[in-house]
């Protein structure tokens, strides 16, 4: 597997991704005739940024329904063909969802994996997630979704998005959020090489058949795999598991992802849940990449956003977004 120059992805028609055995059709889950539709009106917020969404609270709890069923008939570690685009945080930045399928095609022209965190702390969590959510239903084996950390109560009910559906539908609205949540896988396999997940490794994962068997419906725990999966962070400094700064989970050191790799029979590591100044940064040489793809994160920070789009014959390169330069002030008559 090769790690090419950062270029555009090619928006070439692909095949849809294989994956273990088919969700059921649309058809025969609850019902949601009017999916294009919504998906209509979500796009075409291109041609206002910024503008909310205005969709009924009846058709997103359809949507949260629908996908949770799609959810549950796939497995807790999906198994994926390339191609596919690996995306990381997106945090509510809902233009920059838009960006970035502008730039790397649209479901199904293009299959994504989604490693988790598409809510908090950016202001359109809701026309992020429903956005994923609705292709997830158009395309169940275009576009595949991991569980973050953000994907959690305790998590969301603090960084923004609790108070944005209580804001702008309900808190019973939030709650069936959750419940789609509970029940999102946590890691995947592409062409048996490429593992992926939101945070990390963790010390109690020795087969990955564990991830294969961990229950769902399921809240995140304080401790443990399913915690570490989406908690964990590498660190240059650390010799085997060190204490995380967060609180929570642990850190890891390069070793521990070289005998990962070798004990697994993989080759990469393709990870997020922290923010990198070019979208991107390699751990291990080269063995590790974290990706992060919502750019001037939070409106505070000058970082790219990035996504990792791997070939068919596993060619990888990047697909980035600049960060977006301060508007000048222009001075005129004395005036700002």
């Amino acid at each position: 597997m090769a790690c090419a120059s950062p270029r555009r992805s090619p928006a070439t028609p692909r095949r849809r991704l294989k994956g273990p055995p088919a969700p059921p059709p649309v058809e025969t889950l609850p019902q949601l005739a009017n999916i294009d539709s919504i998906i209509d009106k979500l796009l075409f917020a291109r041609k206002t940024p910024g503008k909310m969404v205005s969709l009924a609270e009846q058709h997103i709890r359809q949507l949260c329904q629908v996908s949770r069923e799609i959810f549950l008939s796939q497995p807790m570690l999906l198994e994926l063909n390339s191609p596919v685009n690996i995306v990381g945080d997106i945090h509510g930045q809902y233009n920059d969802l838009l960006r970035h399928f502008d730039k790397c095609g649209y479901p199904p022209t293009s299959n994504y994996l989604f490693l988790g965190d598409y809510v908090d702390r950016g202001k359109q969590s809701i026309e992020t997630i429903s956005l994923v959510l609705a292709y997830k239903i158009k395309y169940p084996n275009n576009l595949f979704l991991l569980r973050g950390n953000h994907e959690c109560a305790s998590i969301n009910k603090v960084y923004g998005f609790y108070e944005e559906c209580k804001r702008r539908y309900s808190i019973k609205l939030w709650k069936v959020f959750i419940d789609c949540f509970n029940c999102l896988p946590v890691a995947a396999l592409v062409e048996n090489t490429i593992i992926c997940m939101h945070g990390g490794l963790s010390p109690e994962l020795d087969n990955l058949n564990q991830l294969r068997d961990i229950p769902r419906p399921i809240d995140i725990p304080n401790h443990g795999l399913l915690c570490d999966i989406l908690w964990a962070d590498p660190d240059d400094d650390v010799i085997g598991w060190g204490q995380n700064d967060r609180g929570v989970s642990y850190t890891f050191g390069g070793e521990i992802v070289r005998s990962f790799l070798e004990k697994h029979n993989c080759s990469l590591i393709v990870r997020a849940h922290q923010v990198v100044e070019d979208g991107y940064q390699f751990f291990q040489k080269r063995q590790l990449v974290t990706i992060f793809s919502a750019p001037n994160y939070c409106g505070e920070f000058d970082n790219a956003g990035a996504i990792l789009c791997v070939s068919e014959d596993l060619t990888c390169w990047f697909s980035i977004l600049p960060p977006l330069k301060p508007k000048v002030l222009h001075v005129k008559n004395g005036r700002r």
